[in-house]
This record gives C-alpha cells, structure tokens and sequence, in this order.
C-alpha cells in the first residue's frame, strides 16, 4: 500500500503513534503543494506503508486559495518527478492545522513567521523547509531513535528536537538562504527550478525522518 495522492487524513492530530507535516507557502496552489505531493511520493518509495506509520502529509496558505486547483506549471513539475497531482484543492491556514501539526515546514521566513505569531506552542516546531534541511544536516541519526525498533512516528517527534535545539547555534549563511521563492506566474522553466530546490531539500529530510535513504537511480 503506498500513500493516497489525496489530502491527508482528517481528524487523527493529538492520536498517539502519528506524525503529521504541514507544508505552507502563500497561495496553496504552488510551493506548497509541490512540497506536499513529492513527501508522499517519496514516503510511498522508502516505507512500505507510511500511513500505517503514522505519517501524515498536507499543505495549507497563509493567503490561501480555499478550493482552487493547483497551478498547472506545478502539476507538471510533480509529473516530471513521478508524483501525482491529481485531486488537490488549495485551502487557507487554519488554527486547527498549526495545532495539530507536529512539524511545519514554510517556503519563507514571512511564513514561518506567520505561522508562530498564530500561537499553539509552535515556535518549536516551525522551520523553513531550508531551514530544516540544514539543521538536520547537522544531526548525527545514530542519535534518533531506530525506525525499525522505536517507530517513524518517535524517530520523527526526536529529530524536530534536535532541529529546535541547534536552530540557535547553526545560523544560515544569509538571509536568502532559507527561502524557497515564489514561482506563481513564471514560466515553466521557473517552476521546474523551484522544484528541483524542494526536491534537493527534501531528501536528506526524509531520510532522516525515515531512516531509510532515496533508492539510487
């Protein structure tokens, strides 16, 4: 069984033995699907059932376009990777996706800004997705619990942790660093390079979430 294409599960936040990763970027309709839709895919390739892990995946805007359709420059840049872009609608941020979020990852600094000035403890648990990828970079996984032994879900819940605990004292190279810019309207080939930067960012992220790193091609 590999991860539904569709949104994530409803209703399962604060149940004990899931993990849930929200994406966020301004509109919903391109970063952040982008973002969401190549997590599953590559979740479907490196566990077995990452919802029967617990893994939960979905994306939201902070001005988001509740019910629209994900631009079709996006959609093409998750074909171009395998993934399927089919079925998605954009939504806006909402209180009750930041409370039950266990890790958030935004395309910018103005995003995860916004997401910690909406309360709920999450200061702790709301990186840049470059932000994320850096710090976790940093952190040994000989230190993480083992997926096969403790669980994804632990593993997971432990490495945010120790993202929050070195985020003061690993600092990005500048301020651009972080940030993952604004496609919407560009052209094709704009699209395909955001893509690429989320799909670089993403796989060591993964890997260490799941232990289990990207099969070579």
């Amino acid at each position: 069984m590999t991860v539904p294409e569709g949104r994530g599960i409803e209703g399962t936040a604060a149940v004990s033995g899931t993990f849930r990763i929200l994406h966020v970027s301004t509109g919903n309709v391109c970063r952040s699907p982008i973002t969401e839709r190549l997590t599953r895919h590559a979740l479907s390739h490196r566990l077995r059932d990452p919802l029967a892990g617990g893994l939960l995946v979905e994306s939201a805007g902070t001005w988001g376009h509740e019910g629209a359709p994900m631009e079709a420059n996006a959609a093409t840049v998750l074909t171009d990777f395998g993934a399927d872009p089919s079925g998605f609608t954009g939504r806006e941020l909402l209180d009750e996706h930041v409370i039950r979020a266990d890790l958030v990852l935004t395309a910018t600094r103005d995003h995860r800004a916004q997401v910690i000035s909406m309360g709920h403890s999450a200061g702790l648990r709301t990186f840049t997705l470059k932000e994320f990828t850096r710090l976790v970079r940093a952190i040994d996984p000989a230190t993480l619990p083992d997926p096969d032994h403790d669980g994804v879900v632990e593993r997971a819940r432990a490495l945010v942790r120790a993202a929050a605990a070195l985020r003061g004292w690993l600092l990005a190279p500048s301020a651009e660093a972080d940030e993952v810019y604004d496609p919407y309207g560009g052209p094709i080939t704009f699209f395909r390079s955001i893509g690429d930067e989320i799909h670089q960012a993403l796989d060591p992220v993964l890997t260490a979430l799941t232990g289990v790193p990207a099969a070579r091609r």
